[in-house]
């Protein structure tokens, strides 16, 4: 178990818009853009990341994913941005998605998952801990013009290790 002084901080969304989205036959031409920021305030403990993995999920279900970064090593009191676009062959929508998401947008508000996964490890002085696996759980509301809502920006994602 960890104290909160040994845990990154927190992750947010900033930016997330699905571009193209009131296209009648948008299945194609389908493109998410996501920035997520990463904070580690610990005064003392530094943050290894692996490669991180973002999975975006409406309705519960699987609508793309792919790997970010290279892995990096996160200083401590830092912020780190990333960003990613889920298209083409990273974005798997079907019809019967892409209708759900169109009757979304026609009430002006579609709700998304975005998981963000990294294997991490801590490191304090000259010590590393051992690997971790982190998730960040970002909930995102996009409005009718396929844009994040005022009310989502910054807004804080749990986070939890297994």
């Amino acid at each position: 178990m960890y104290s909160n002084d040994q845990l990154p901080s927190h992750t947010r969304h900033r930016s997330f818009s699905v571009p193209g989205r009131a296209q009648e036959n948008g299945l194609g031409k389908a493109r998410v853009v996501f920035r997520v920021t990463a904070r580690n305030e610990n005064q003392n403990i530094g943050i290894y990341y692996d490669a991180m993995h973002v999975t975006l999920y409406y309705h519960d279900q699987s609508m793309g994913e792919t790997s970010l970064l290279f892995p990096f090593f996160q200083e401590p009191k830092n912020t780190t941005v990333v960003d990613g676009v889920l298209s083409g062959a990273t974005l798997t929508v079907n019809n019967e998605l892409w209708m759900q998401f169109q009757a979304d947008l026609g009430r002006g508000v579609v709700i998304f998952r975005l998981e963000v996964t990294s294997n991490i490890r801590f490191k304090v002085s000259t010590w590393d801990s051992k690997r971790h696996k982190m998730h960040a759980n970002c909930e995102v509301g996009v409005g009718s013009d396929g844009s994040i809502l005022a009310s989502y920006v910054d807004k804080r994602c749990p986070v939890y290790f297994t």
